[in-house]
């Protein structure tokens, strides 16, 4: 198959399962107080998603691993968590609601599937010169959606209703599954046999890599601390609008307006013939993400506007160098389960970041952005004291070992 057509299927099935996955969370927000009456049906729903989906990228990784076709692996999952998807919304006031977030946590053990499990794929389609650029190609697929997915769920909730929206998200990561289906199979030099590992030792062994071999651990570390601080600026940015811009409508503006500069920023990188180095990039998004919410404290509207766009030129690009980061060091074994964890860890801070401004917001607005930026200067910290020498992996647990 030719490279082009093979990049053209995974960006296309890459957007489309982001964007519905970018699309599903609001549209529960929406469709849970519709379908039950209680306002708080939304965020339990989201929340079940999001925990879970914290805790499900290691085992889903390590699966990812040992399968000999991968690609199907991912199509199941993604087919998995749409019809969770629609479990959800079918039960919603006709179960109870204990179940529906049952049927919720279900769903989100599969969400790291749609993002480090699709992205650990990419060097199977991309030739080792194009990896870089397809590596910008791909960290853009998650600014596309969302960009898009929010946008698409608020305008579809106000046309159809909550539930249209649910079933658009739905139709949209099943328009990714051929794609996820197509994607190459590992190349094996021997025929494929059992694993001699078991899977906790698989899951050890990954762990291990992570934490021990010191470029993927300084990534790791500085992502996931600076993902808390973005997850704290996100939670800022309605009561911004609202404050700043004379309406919380306008804070979904910000958002969008965040997205946009990401995907430009990245889109620009893409183009380089000689980017800069991923490390450089990863310790420079930290650094312009400490200002970013220290301008928007300043409660001017251009001040403000400045933050927003400074806000995704830094995490398009940190994205696309962690990736980056990431297929360079992640020995091919463990590749799966190094982008998985590395998404569920993600997903943590984010979730904590945002639990934490949220509770700050209410008390003082500019000591929740304040604490943002904190948290991305204590990212910058990370980088910096954490050894970032490359190194030689530490070797595998021998077959049988657990």
């Amino acid at each position: 198959m030719p490279w082009r057509y093979t990049m053209g299927c995974y960006l296309g099935g890459a957007a489309a399962a982001r964007a519905g996955d970018e699309m599903s969370g609001p549209a529960l927000l929406l469709a849970g107080p519709v379908l039950t009456g209680s306002p708080s049906s939304g965020p339990a729903l989201l929340a079940g998603i999001m925990g879970a989906a914290a805790v499900g990228g290691p085992l889903f990784g390590v699966l990812l691993d040992r399968s000999a076709r991968p690609g199907r692996l991912l199509a199941v999952a993604l087919a998995l968590y749409a019809a969770g998807l629609a479990a959800i919304v079918m039960g919603l006031g006709r179960v109870p609601f204990a179940l529906t977030v049952l049927l919720a946590v279900g769903a989100g053990l599969l969400g790291p599937a749609l993002s480090g499990g699709w992205t650990s794929q990419l060097p199977r389609v991309a030739p080792p010169p194009g990896l870089p650029r397809a590596t910008a190609l791909d960290a853009m697929t998650f600014s596309l959606a969302a960009l898009v997915g929010p946008a698409l769920a608020g305008a579809v909730a106000g046309a159809a209703g909550a539930l249209a929206a649910v079933a658009v998200s739905i139709a949209l990561i099943g328009l990714a599954l051929p794609a996820a289906w197509a994607l190459p199979a590992p190349a094996r030099s021997t025929p494929v046999q059992p694993p001699a590992t078991s899977v906790v030792a698989d899951l050890t062994a990954g762990l291990r890599v992570i934490a021990h071999h010191r470029p993927l651990a300084r990534a790791t570390a500085t992502s996931v601390v600076s993902c808390v601080g973005q997850g704290a600026l996100l939670t800022c940015w309605p009561p911004l609008g609202a404050a700043v811009l004379g309406g919380a409508d306008r804070g979904a503006l910000l958002l969008s307006a965040t997205a946009a500069s990401a995907l430009v920023a990245n889109a620009v990188l893409s183009r380089r013939p000689r980017p800069p180095r991923p490390d450089t990039v990863l310790l420079g998004g930290a650094l312009l993400l400490v200002l970013a919410p220290l301008l928007a404290a300043t409660g001017h509207p251009a001040a403000l506007i400045a933050a927003v766009l400074l806000t995704g030129a830094a995490e398009g690009p940190q994205l696309a160098a962690l990736f980056a980061i990431r297929h360079r060091e992640a020995p091919e074994r463990l590749r799966g389960q190094v982008f998985t964890t590395g998404a569920s860890l993600k997903i943590t801070g984010f979730a904590l970041g945002a639990a934490l401004a949220g509770a700050l917001a209410t008390w003082s607005l500019p000591g929740a952005l304040v604490v943002a930026g904190g948290c991305e200067a204590l990212a910058v910290l990370v980088f910096v004291c954490l050894p970032g020498t490359a190194e030689a992996v530490a070797p595998l647990p021998p077959p049988g070992a657990v």
